[in-house]
């Protein structure tokens, strides 16, 4: 099968990391379906490959039918649906992290792609003491038993313009007096460079032999390991911030996440507060970025690129 005879289907592909990872598929010469609820919201992807090589489609991924259409004809499909908080019937973490991926995997069983990845989280596991973690380990086991081309993708945070973990630190730190770290922040992460990732993505598409890849899981995390507290720090020095960091005990912190559910966005969830209970890190029981073909980039080689603007003369 030559490049350009793929089709992919792309489910998420208007986030973060879908942006550059269809960038990244569309320098293969693939023909790529960007797959939303809200067509029009892929409309801006089209610049990315030539003239109708990226086209946007409707898709309700809570309607097997039409996922089935979604996936009609398609040779890849890739997931990255999820969701960092509940809001919404549609929107629960069992919903969308858990019931999605194996809806996509039996109608991609049942279409005979050649490879559908799904892309899950660090940290993913049954016994994790969030419900975030959890239901993404139940969707990891719900698509490799439905569909025996899956390919895992576990990434770490992501980092890089318009990330929403930095860029949402650095916003907060305009305005507050202080940072809070939960716990002391002393929960370790290995951020990923999200151009690492959509790489990484483009890699395992394009290579000619799937079953070098399918049933596996591979952790995608950077080169350096981090305490909260000391991404804190980073993030300072290349924002010119100063703020006090002050520990915040869980319990408060949880408190916090009761009072602002309200909220569109909430500053904290219980459920994220339970996640820190847990290192974000490689486990070192599956390959990694390097077994993609991918050298890990250094949050150093690209934070102050797009930091910076937070600076008081920028």
């Amino acid at each position: 099968m030559t490049q350009k005879q793929k089709i992919i289907t792309v489910f998420g592909g208007t986030g973060f990391l879908g942006r550059h990872a269809i960038y990244a598929l569309a320098k293969t010469g693939a023909q790529i379906r960007v797959a939303s609820r809200v067509q029009q919201r892929g409309y801006f992807l089209r610049p990315a490959g030539d003239v109708g090589q990226v086209v946007p489609i409707r898709c309700d991924v809570h309607d097997t039918a039409s996922v089935a259409a979604a996936l009609h004809g398609a040779t890849h499909a890739i997931n990255l649906i999820g969701t960092l908080f509940e809001k919404g019937k549609k929107s629960r973490f069992d919903a969308l992290h858990r019931d999605v991926p194996r809806c996509i995997a039996e109608q991609a069983q049942e279409a005979g792609l050649h490879m559908l990845m799904h892309v899950s989280s660090l940290g993913a596991a049954p016994d994790s003491p969030s419900h975030y973690g959890r239901s993404k380990a139940a969707g990891e086991d719900a698509a490799l038993k439905a569909c025996a081309n899956t390919v895992i993708l576990r990434p770490s945070i992501l980092f890089g313009p318009d990330d929403d973990f930095f860029n949402r630190f650095a916003r907060m730190a305009r305005i507050s007096p202080c940072l809070p770290l939960i716990s002391g922040g002393t929960t370790k992460f290995q951020p990923v460079y999200v151009g690492d990732v959509a790489k990484a993505i483009r890699n395992v598409i394009s290579c000619p032999y799937p079953g070098k890849y399918q049933g596996h899981t591979y952790e995608l995390g950077g080169p350096e390991v981090f305490t909260f507290k000391e991404l804190m720090e980073m993030m300072q020095r290349f924002t010119g911030q100063d703020r006090a960091l002050v520990s915040l005990p869980a319990s408060i912190a949880k408190t916090l996440g009761v009072l602002t559910a309200f909220l569109p966005r909430p500053l904290i969830t219980v459920d994220q507060v339970n996640t820190l209970k847990k290192d974000n890190i490689e486990s070192g029981n599956y390959p990694d970025l390097q077994a993609l073909g991918v050298d890990p980039t250094a949050l150093a080689a690209i934070l102050p690129g797009y930091l910076g603007q937070y600076k008081k003369n920028g």
